[in-house]
């Protein structure tokens, strides 16, 4: 089973490598961390390398592909056609196209999530519905067919447990979950906009213009609009050919 790992410039590592730790436990799994070009691949904490092991051309036909999002980069990415046309050609024969955090809005980009039901982190819900997705902001893990879309950042363990249980049962699925210690019992109960009060709420907000640079989130903005835009002429043409 090949499992294939978009690997972007400035995505958030744990949104791949979370789900890395519990598939890794996957009987005869062949990992793929793919991008346009072998090579390092610098996070968007600007830190942290991850290595880009093999190239789209390369990887025709994975069994799994996982997306994960970013802070810095997501509407960027989801603006790069090389990688929407590889997504919408390996998806026709995927067992199961997933994301984690925003990269569900990559998906939706690539014309996957119309008219599904899908899930991200809670800042990039109103976008999933500019894609023409159905947005489930209480829900942690969306199953839409074989597409299965996971919350923000550490709903990617829950991701990878998930899609153990499905291909190898339950039984590895809680052995994984053990050998992890997975067993989640936070200091604090703010995990989701519905249990966090106004102040964290305001305070989330500027930590997350904390971690990007204005000339980033600037980029970030126009690479969103163009997507957006790009996205419903694709609908409506759609639309026009269904006529």
């Amino acid at each position: 089973m090949q499992v294939a790992i978009v690997t972007y410039p400035g995505m958030t590592a744990l949104d791949a490598l979370g789900p890395f730790e519990v598939l890794r436990a996957l009987p005869g799994a062949e990992f793929r961390f793919v991008w346009h070009a072998p090579g390092p691949v610098t996070t968007d904490s600007g830190v942290l390398v991850l290595g880009a092991t093999h190239t789209f051309e390369e990887t025709p036909a994975p069994d799994i592909v996982l997306v994960g999002g970013s802070i810095t980069s997501t509407m960027a990415t989801a603006g790069d056609q090389g990688l929407l046309a590889w997504l919408r050609a390996v998806h026709e024969q995927t067992t199961w196209t997933a994301s984690v955090c925003s990269g569900s809005l990559i998906l939706g980009a690539a014309g996957l999530l119309e008219g599904k039901e899908a899930t991200g982190h809670w800042a990039a819900q109103t976008a999933l519905a500019g894609f023409g997705a159905k947005p489930q902001r209480d829900r942690r893990i969306v199953r839409a067919g074989k597409i299965v879309t996971a919350a923000g950042v550490s709903a990617g363990i829950d991701l990878g447990l998930w899609l153990v249980g499905e291909i190898a049962g339950r039984q590895r699925a809680e052995a994984v979950q053990l050998c992890i210690e997975y067993d989640p019992q936070p200091p604090f109960d703010s995990g989701h906009p519905s249990k966090a009060s106004a102040r964290v709420k305001a305070e989330a907000a500027l930590l997350g213009k904390d971690l990007i640079s204005a000339r980033e989130l600037g980029g970030e903005l126009a690479a969103g609009s163009k997507a957006l835009w790009n996205s419903a002429i694709r609908r409506a043409r759609q639309r026009v050919r269904q006529s």
